[in-house]
């Protein structure tokens, strides 16, 4: 009763409004905390969605009549299977399957119509990318109900195939992970996410520590120009980002049994960009933030939708179109598909250049704007 008789009202209430004010005058923290709340509404309810539909998928028919026509518009008609226009052949195909271009190959055998009129239960072979389990598991359970899906107009001696069992032996291959195990899936996705996190933290704050001891003040009175600068801070987060991925990927062999198909050196080559691409985005935060805290705020900002629509946790192509835009953005977007192409799938140069060259391109961007911000701080 005492603590309450010495409380003075009046004094709580002007240190109450002076946090206020204090707050308002925050902008960038503010912005936050009205901002991320939003972000995580809007992209989880948006853009998580455990049931993709229309995957792209390619079918390869060497055998082109009515009946595999009318069987593609089946898969069509499922809404699971998005069919590519043109004409492939089973060489091109699984190239596409391996860079994770489509998420399907259907594949008609010479003699499928000869068979399947004749009721000898033809072979339709699918095969499936299951690096990433949760894309594929729904659009499988809907293959042995495509009898269903199959055009109406199936009359006369050909009506059996509308009847159950299916008169179709369908062979599903699901490659790269065939036992849809989710570790091949999130150990690999994890290089991707802990490079991200770290980098972008850790850079973010360093300089802007720096800014608030005062040791900005020396580095900008020294004869050295803004590009030294950053390397020579970057230079040393390298050395900790390699060590972070071998530590992930000795874990991952040794206690999840993670396959390493293709070569380390191609992958330790393709860490290099990515690590440059997120250390560069916390030099950039580190120019704007005033002080640590604004900087690690900035540094969760940009992980947060990393992680979300990278397709790290949820199917990247389970989402809407414009959450697969602003997904693209993003260097870890591109990064995971590399990781888990070289480590699940054996891919070369030649298969993750497309994606890779788009972290480098992030790369060079980020860095000529943190160059300018840097110059501006001089000023």
């Amino acid at each position: 009763m005492n603590f309450f008789k010495q409380l003075s009202w009046q004094r709580f209430w002007a240190i109450a409004l002076k946090e206020w004010i204090q707050m308002k005058r925050d902008r960038l923290t503010f912005a936050m905390i009205i901002g991320i709340p939003l972000i995580q509404l809007i992209f989880f309810g948006y853009a998580i969605n455990y049931n993709p539909k229309h995957l792209p998928t390619v079918v390869v028919q060497a055998d082109q009549s009515d009946i595999t026509r009318k069987i593609t518009i089946g898969l069509q008609n499922s809404d699971y299977f998005s069919i590519l226009p043109g004409l492939y052949n089973q060489t091109s195909a699984n190239k596409m399957l391996a860079r994770g271009e489509v998420q399907f190959v259907v594949y008609f055998p010479p003699d499928f119509t000869e068979r399947l009129i004749r009721n000898q239960q033809p072979e339709l072979l699918i095969e499936a990318d299951a690096t990433d389990p949760a894309a594929t598991s729904f659009a499988l359970d809907v293959i042995p109900n495509l009898s269903a899906l199959i055009d109406t107009s199936f009359t006369g001696s050909l009506s059996y195939l509308q009847q159950a069992p299916s008169p179709i032996n369908f062979v599903v291959h699901t490659k790269y992970n065939p036992e849809h195990l989710t570790q091949f899936n999130i150990v690999p996705g994890l290089l991707g996410v802990v490079l991200t996190m770290t980098m972008v933290l850790i850079t973010s704050m360093a300089m802007a520590r720096e800014r608030e001891r005062g040791t900005m003040e020396n580095l900008l009175a020294m004869p050295t120009r803004p590009l030294e600068v950053i390397l020579g801070k970057v230079l040393p987060y390298v050395a900790v980002g390699y060590v972070q991925v071998s530590l992930i990927l000795l874990a991952g062999y040794f206690l999840f049994q993670i396959p390493m198909e293709g070569s380390l050196w191609l992958l330790y080559i393709a860490f290099l960009p990515f690590i440059a691409a997120n250390l560069t985005v916390g030099l950039l935060f580190s120019t704007v933030a005033k002080n640590q805290l604004q900087a690690m705020q900035m540094a969760f900002f940009f992980f947060l939708p990393s992680i979300i629509l990278s397709g790290f946790l949820f199917p990247f192509r389970g989402m809407p179109v414009w959450a697969q835009y602003l997904g693209d953005l993003l260097p870890l977007t591109h990064f995971l598909p590399i990781v888990r192409g070289i480590l699940l799938k054996g891919n070369g140069l030649i298969d993750i250049w497309p994606d890779l060259g788009v972290i480098i391109l992030f790369f060079l961007v980020v860095l000529g704007l943190g160059l300018k911000r840097y110059r501006q701080t001089l000023d």
